[in-house]
């Protein structure tokens, strides 16, 4: 037997709504002081370039100032900056990296 108090209530199926999560570049900043060699080391193994990508890159962030090594998720960019950051210190360059979004 059904209950009289749960006449008239309905169903609803809660929806859920997925978006794909957002993208952000990182950039690489030119300086005056860290090797076109250690950062064409850090596009390769980092960000997983080719030696030919990592190389155009480089010399786009030396000579334009700015360059982007990569487009992930915020985390992913995150975590890579992280770790470029903690290996030119580790080198004793000043390469620096932020983020924007894509």
């Amino acid at each position: 037997m059904s209950n009289p108090k749960d006449q008239g209530s309905v169903f609803t199926q809660e929806r859920i709504d997925t978006r794909e999560p957002s993208l952000f570049k990182v950039l690489l900043h030119n300086d005056d002081y860290t090797s076109m060699e250690f950062v064409v080391a850090i596009l390769e193994n980092i960000f997983n370039k080719s030696t030919v990508e990592a190389t155009r890159i480089m010399l786009n962030v030396h000579n334009s100032g700015l360059g982007v090594a990569g487009v992930y998720t915020r985390e992913i960019c995150e975590t890579k900056i992280a770790v470029v950051h903690e290996l030119a210190g580790k080198n004793n360059f000043p390469l620096r990296c932020s983020m924007e979004p894509a």
